[in-house]
């Protein structure tokens, strides 16, 4: 009796030393970016969110442009990905949760998250733009090729199977017995996921969503590749543009100057704020549904 005291003592101060850790390198990862942005922070201030200028020969640096690409390509990947992680999610957690379509299946989904970054930005940048490109011909657009869509479509691919993952197994997790219930009264297959299994695995599904939106939020790599990387707002969803990721990795080896690299450290500062807001909202979201669940 004393010995599991001990142990679960033991294991007790572990997780708190653990969680402390975690908490502390948190913390003093925001308080690095503060610190190493304040050049940028003390010149330009609130207007680096609401100013277009990038321009590192005048010293001139403004956040927008920036924020709004990784906000346009970030939903817009997710409004891609939404309805093929649905069927994705109804195939693996109710028509085929065993055998072997469902492995199949399976591994197919944890194959495509397993992929590199820059394997799937190099298969965009050979087959996805000039597909695109063939389409903006078609259709008497720009035909860049490259732009927000192309980044929002790769985007897509990549984030479906960790969003499909979570939310199939949230559909697993429903109770048997409300499933033989509604089949009891009538309903049909169809009606019992839609009527009974989604609604009860509905915090799943919105964790799983949210997961994939960080995931869009902090790709670099792939967007990079066929974004464009132009410093402007985008005139519309097929023309180019760049988002806070993407205009770091292309020119943090470039950043000569103080101020300059001051202002990419202040971008990816940005980037945590926007992310930890969106996490935030998130788990409200999240937890008004367990309340109304």
């Amino acid at each position: 009796m004393k010995l599991k005291l001990l142990n679960d003592k033991v294991f007790k101060n572990i997780l708190i030393i653990t969680t402390s850790i975690v908490l502390l390198i948190g913390v003093a990862f925001f308080i690095t970016l503060i610190l190493e942005s304040t050049s940028s922070i003390s010149k330009f201030g609130f207007k680096f969110f609401t100013s277009t200028d990038w321009d590192p020969v005048f010293e001139k640096f403004g956040a927008l442009p920036f924020i709004v690409g990784t906000l346009l390509t970030s939903f817009l990947s997710l409004l891609i990905a939404f309805p093929f992680t649905f069927a994705i999610m109804v195939v693996l957690g109710e028509y085929f949760t065993k055998g072997f379509i469902s492995e199949v299946l399976r591994y197919l989904t944890e194959l495509i998250s397993s992929i590199p970054s820059v394997v799937i930005g190099l298969w965009g940048l050979f087959f996805l733009v000039p597909a695109v490109r063939f389409f903006q011909i078609t259709f008497g657009l720009q035909p860049y090729g490259v732009g927000i869509f192309t980044a929002s479509l790769l985007l897509a691919f990549m984030i479906i199977p960790y969003a499909a993952s979570i939310a199939k197994d949230a559909m697993r997790l429903v109770p048997k017995d409300l499933k033989e219930a509604a089949y009891s009264l009538g309903a049909t297959r169809w009606e019992v996921i839609k009527q009974v299994m989604i609604p009860y695995s509905r915090s799943g599904i919105v964790a799983g969503i949210l997961l994939a939106l960080g995931r869009a939020l902090g790709e670099t790599m792939t967007v990079t590749m066929v974004i464009g990387n132009s410093h402007f707002i985008p005139k519309n969803l097929f023309s180019p543009g760049n988002t806070i990721a993407s205009v770091i990795a292309n020119e943090f080896t470039e950043a000569t100057g103080d101020l300059y690299l001051s202002s990419l450290i202040y971008l990816a500062l940005v980037l945590f704020l926007i992310t930890a807001l969106i996490n935030l909202l998130g788990k409200y979201i999240l937890k008004k549904i367990q309340i109304n669940h």
